[in-house]
């Protein structure tokens, strides 16, 4: 049995140089560019290719592939281990090529790419010489996908694509979009939509608007398909499995982001510590006051105990290779994860006073990440109820009127599985 905590000292080496690297070099970035995907920028190739080199000369690029994509495959714990650090640049993740959506894209085209669409696509993704979209929520709604209406529907050899959608992720800098829409609706809709490759600048494809975050640049885009023309041979997978591909890159999505939360919230929490140790008011520190003090001391309880939950989480898919078998634990991390990040950026936003609330501070645009991630890839309460469900499951109900722990009960099964004994001590204090 091997249980225990302690990171290889030969990869806590790497650890040490990114945690010094991303400090030093990646998080300057974010004052001086603009989105970490627009990726064409004269700044950007000036100052974040020549960092991207120094990663890939380190081994360090695109860690969450295995080494038939390319990436190094240290797997899940080490992936978790390296996000903290990552999570606290916004350029983090592009300087290191697992930046989101084109990982989980990256994972899709990898697991139903054909050669064609991997050559075109794949590979120069992975190299990190172009970024992508991923185009699922519609905007009348995104977590049921039972209301997505957009169509695809034959048309010689080739498909037209008609509809909307919502939140298509960096759109204004994508290469490519991969697109969800209805090609069979005489059928259930997990069995009757497709996924497809669409090619940036197809006639038919405009952006109506782009929409931002809190004070982020606008990436995420308002799109809308009017009869765009996409091959037959751009479609990924065979027809009607959308939704296997799309829980190719989910389930990993969603504990990546995970991961990089914890080291968000540990840059809000050292913002907090921080703070309270340089400021006075009555007559004292913050950081001497009693009900300061709890707040520091909730926030590393809430910290510590999420980041176990995703380590172990981490491990656990790493040990079965099989996001199915991990599936409550992924939308456990999942639910927790905005709850942790918005509490602990609120009481360092608070801490801060009237400069904590403005712009001249990060926490109000951490609060709104916390919000995002409570919707992004589902939401908080779809996630919860994966969590009940998967836990009932290993549970049976009692077909007796009293359960097994109703006291009276508990207590008659007890004396008889020790009569014997009773009736030896009932003998003996007799005689």
């Amino acid at each position: 049995m091997s249980w225990n905590f302690e990171t290889d000292p030969v990869f806590q080496l790497e650890l040490d140089w990114i945690d010094q690297f991303v400090r030093e070099e990646v998080e300057p970035l974010e004052h001086v560019l603009g989105s970490p995907w627009d990726i064409h920028a004269p700044l950007f190739k000036t100052l974040v290719r020549p960092l991207q080199q120094q990663v890939k000369a380190r081994k360090l690029w695109a860690c969450h592939l295995g080494p038939e994509l390319g990436g190094p495959g240290y797997g899940q714990v080490k992936l978790a281990l390296m996000n903290e650090i990552l999570g606290r640049a916004l350029f983090a993740p592009i300087v290191f090529g697992c930046q989101a959506p084109d990982s989980g894209n990256a994972e899709i085209l990898a697991h139903y790419g054909t050669p064609e669409q991997k050559e075109r696509y794949l590979l120069p993704l992975l190299a990190g010489d172009i970024v992508s979209c991923f185009a699922m929520t519609e905007p009348q709604g995104g977590a049921d996908p039972q209301v997505l209406t957009t169509r695809a529907v034959p048309d010689g050899g080739d498909w037209l694509i008609s509809g909307q959608k919502w939140f298509a992720s960096n759109a204004r800098y994508a290469n490519f979009f991969i697109v969800m829409a209805v090609t069979d609706p005489a059928v259930s809709v997990y069995k009757g939509m497709s996924m497809f490759i669409v090619p940036a600048g197809a006639p038919g494809l405009s952006i109506l608007r782009n929409v931002g975050m809190a004070d982020e640049t606008a990436t995420h885009a308002y799109l809308e398909f009017d009869q765009v023309r996409v091959p037959a041979d751009h479609m990924l997978g065979a027809p009607g499995e959308a939704f296997a591909v799309a829980q190719v890159r989910l389930g990993g999505g969603r504990v990546h982001h995970a991961m990089r939360t914890i080291g968000l919230a540990q840059k809000a929490l050292d913002a907090l510590c921080e703070r309270s140790l340089s400021r006075h008011t009555q007559g004292s520190r913050l950081s001497d006051k009693q009900m300061v003090q709890e707040k520091i001391a909730d926030s590393w309880l809430e910290l510590e105990q999420f980041r176990l939950l995703v380590m172990r989480t981490a491990w656990r898919i790493d040990q079965y290779q099989d996001y199915q078998k991990v599936r409550k634990d992924i939308a456990a991390v999942k639910a927790a994860m905005p709850r942790v990040l918005h509490d602990i950026a609120a009481r360092a936003l608070h801490l801060h006073g009237s400069i904590g609330v403005s712009s001249e501070m990060p926490f109000a645009g951490m609060i709104s990440r916390a919000f995002q991630m409570g919707l992004a890839d589902g939401p908080t309460e779809v996630h919860k109820i994966t969590v009940a469900k998967q836990m009932l499951r290993e549970y049976r109900p009692c077909d007796e009127l009293f359960p097994a722990y109703h006291r009276p009960t508990a207590a008659a099964a007890a004396r008889e599985k020790f009569q014997a004994a009773l009736d030896a001590l009932t003998s003996e204090t007799a005689s």
